[in-house]
């Protein structure tokens, strides 16, 4: 016997839903990032990371938008959250949703653990990358 949710769907199902929504969004996203990022270096150069950088502040509308849709407007429900949020905009670019989460520390009256948040993860990731770097250079 297979158990059921409130509305009837067995939870293999649910489940089933949730992870093909994540690679759906997550190709869909993997794919507008590639595309978005080639469009702008064409034009733009690659004297700077232009496309990244085009790709994150844009991901952050996008994640900001979506955000507003499923919890102020309560359009978007779980299964487009996860396919939204979680799979197009995650593949997109995870720097959206560390603004996303931040933005949820600031909300909650967590002003300093927000800034600690963008703080570390900008300048640690960045150090982790460059001994990263350094360790494959050794190897």
């Amino acid at each position: 016997m297979s158990s059921t949710d409130s509305n009837g769907n067995s939870l293999r199902e649910n489940i089933m839903t949730k992870f093909f929504n994540l690679i759906i969004g997550g190709a869909v996203g993997t794919i507008a990032r590639y595309l978005l990022a080639g469009v702008v270096y064409r034009y733009m150069g690659t004297s700077f990371p232009y496309g990244t950088l085009i790709v994150n502040i844009s991901g952050c509308f996008i994640l900001g938008v979506l955000a507003s849709l499923a919890d102020k407007k309560f359009i978007l429900g779980p299964d487009a959250r996860i396919l939204l949020m979680i799979g197009f905009c995650g593949a997109f670019t995870t720097f959206s949703t560390l603004i996303f989460e931040t933005d949820n520390l600031v909300r909650n009256g967590q002003a300093m653990r927000a800034f600690t948040n963008i703080f570390v993860s900008v300048i640690l990731g960045f150090i982790l990358f460059r001994v990263g770097s350094l360790i494959g250079e050794i190897i």
